[in-house]
């Protein structure tokens, strides 16, 4: 008869860690928006490239690339982190950007010691 109060404290425990598992990985700071926008096409080149997080992130761990339509490096500023808006990353471009496509690649260092990276295109016109 003591088996059943054993079986459901194993299953309430089983339970209770995956919720904490799912709850772990669903820290990670993942890209929420960015402007401009994954697949954008913009008729004026950006001022900067502003990229917008789930959570918090580290400045100091944290940076993105600029590449252009032939895979080369396009010059930017290093990325910062917004005051009073830590989940918010910026880039500022070092010169206007000409017509054509470009990659944004990204990583970010969560404040809760996760790391996350991406990519997103968009082009001007």
């Amino acid at each position: 008869m003591q088996k059943k109060p054993i079986s459901r404290m194993v299953i309430a425990l089983a339970a209770a860690g995956l919720m904490a598992f799912s709850s772990l990985a669903a820290a990670h700071a993942h890209l929420q928006s960015s402007a401009p926008a994954a697949k954008a096409q913009v008729t004026t080149s950006p001022d900067a490239l502003t990229l917008n997080f789930s959570e918090d992130i580290e400045a100091a761990f944290s940076g993105v690339t600029l590449l252009d339509s032939a895979s080369k490096p396009v010059a930017i500023d290093k990325a910062r982190v917004e005051s009073g808006q830590k989940n918010r990353l910026i880039v500022g471009l070092s010169q206007p950007l000409k017509a054509g496509s470009y990659q944004v690649n990204w990583h970010v260092l969560s404040v809760d010691g996760h790391k996350t990276a991406g990519s997103y295109r968009f082009s001007v016109k």
